[in-house]
């Protein structure tokens, strides 16, 4: 398991470092829990996984390698959900992305799992294409970043996921469709019609918009081959 830290022109270097000291905040107060990356519970987290990870289930086949980044990997859950999810004589290759330095380094990624198919980097890029991308919870918390920008982030951040996938790559967001008495003024409620226009027009004809599994938020597939 190795650690690497890159330092490279980021045009949303605000955004990301408060975003990190946010996050880095959390897991401070929670440690290396569903509460630690700022989830309700392990339960919400790992079905949100479940949505995400179709976007490799529904092409895979037993035996079949591939390689998959976690933008926004926080300590490491989704690597669990991986272990859990896929055989240990599937050989895939895991890339764990995060802005905030101690998910990546210190009592959280770096010891929990014992995955020798796993790397962790700390940054807003990956330093590789993988078969697949996934980010969950990552649009959620704007802060006091305005909404305008923090839609520009979102798009250039589906950029970057685009151009570091083969295969495709999927990402929840919150929904604009949440309860008014439910939506908080911290977090980024987005539209899923227009980011599914979005990525249709954009990256791929094959997207799939997934709105139906009782959370105040939405996830989107994009197939890109």
């Amino acid at each position: 398991m190795q650690f690497i830290g890159r330092f490279m022109t980021d045009p949303n270097s605000r955004i990301h470092s408060d975003v990190a000291s946010y996050y880095s905040q959390r897991l401070q107060e929670h440690g290396a829990t569903a509460r630690g990356v700022d989830w309700k519970d392990h339960e919400g987290q790992f079905l949100r996984f479940a949505e995400l990870s179709r976007i490799v289930l529904e092409t895979y086949r037993p035996g079949q390698a591939f390689s998959i980044t976690d933008f926004g990997c926080g300590y490491g859950a989704f690597l669990e959900y991986m272990q859990q999810r896929f055989p240990a004589e599937c050989e895939f290759e895991f890339l764990g992305l995060d802005l905030a330095d101690n998910m990546v380094t210190t009592h959280s990624a770096g010891t929990l799992f014992g995955e020798p198919r796993a790397r962790f980097l700390q940054g807003h890029e990956p330093d590789i294409i993988t078969d697949f991308a996934v980010a969950s919870g990552i649009f959620n918390v704007c802060l006091d970043t305005n909404h305008e920008k923090w839609l520009n982030y979102i798009l250039e951040t589906l950029d970057i996921m685009a151009r570091h996938s083969r295969r495709g790559f999927a990402f929840n967001c919150l929904t604009s469709y949440s309860d008014e008495d439910h939506k908080a003024d911290h977090l980024y409620y987005a539209d899923p019609c227009f980011l599914f226009d979005y990525c249709n027009r954009k990256f791929s004809r094959n997207v799939a918009l997934l709105h139906d599994y009782n959370l105040y938020e939405f996830t989107l597939l994009v197939r890109l081959s």
